[in-house]
């Protein structure tokens, strides 16, 4: 772990601070919590700008991630934005509620359960591209980073293919209250998950080119937390099986997360 991964850890912490008060301010103008989904990509594309801005690590690893880093982000913020077209998204939406009916302030807990929480995931994950960009040893991408683009393109994969398929399905309303079952979602219940988790795997193993990269490993393990834990797949599904009947049926035949065939019914 060098001084200026430290420094430049540092610095950015500060930054996403500071991004995630105005994205705060702005959530409270306009009523509207939804927005903090859609920085989440666009907030690891801040901070990868600005880390190549303030630090010398080797040009081609920081271009290699800068421009990993912006491809996957920048396709996220659309996705979501799109999706979230239009109002608040429900689940703020209802967390709203729940506060307000019991005389609570909002404000005060989304800035503190969702902006500065989601700040500190933020900062977390973010440790592994900022690693990367100030890694001044190899001087060239070395065979960990190739395989890590393989896994990058890989998630990319997923989750693009993933996100169509299903914004296609639950815009057909012939399938309201049925289960996406076709395409990736036949292999795995969480398409997009998995290609999250390869994407990040695969910024992990550029990090790996040098052997001190171990470090990231927190970064690894917070983003799986956040996909993998009670708050993210889990929840999901508990919120899945309630609302669609044909859940259950479907959770026994169909992979919870790595892509697999599905098992025949007996």
């Amino acid at each position: 772990m060098t001084e200026e991964f430290v420094r430049v850890a540092v610095m950015n912490a500060g930054l996403i601070l500071v991004l995630m008060f105005s994205l705060w301010g702005l959530s409270v103008a306009i009523r509207d919590s939804s927005i903090a989904d859609i920085y989440w990509g666009l907030g690891f594309v801040i901070a990868v700008f600005f880390t190549a801005s303030i630090s010398d690590g080797v040009a081609e690893r920081q271009s290699l991630v800068l421009w990993l880093t912006t491809i996957w982000g920048i396709r996220l913020a659309i996705y979501i934005g799109w999706r979230n077209w239009g109002g608040e998204d429900p689940r703020y939406a209802r967390f709203r509620q729940h506060i307000e009916s019991k005389g609570g302030n909002y404000a005060i807990h989304s800035l503190k359960h969702v902006y500065l929480l989601q700040g500190l995931f933020m900062w977390l994950v973010s440790l592994v591209l900022i690693f990367s960009m100030t890694m001044s040893d190899p001087m060239s991408l070395g065979t960990p980073a190739y395989i890590g683009v393989a896994f990058w393109t890989i998630g990319m994969i997923f989750e693009t293919v993933g996100d169509w398929q299903l914004s296609r399905f639950l815009g057909d309303p012939a399938n309201n209250g049925k289960v996406m079952d076709r395409g990736l979602w036949r292999y795995t219940r969480h398409p997009n998950y998995f290609g999250e988790a390869c994407v990040w795997f695969g910024f992990f193993l550029i990090a790996m080119d040098n052997i001190a990269g171990i470090v990231t490993i927190i970064s690894l393990a917070t983003i799986y937390y956040a996909l993998l834990g009670p708050t993210g797949k889990g929840l999901l599904e508990q919120r899945m099986s309630k609302k669609r009947p044909d859940f259950e049926a479907y959770k026994q035949r169909t992979s919870g997360f790595f892509p697999l065939p599905p098992k025949s019914s007996e």
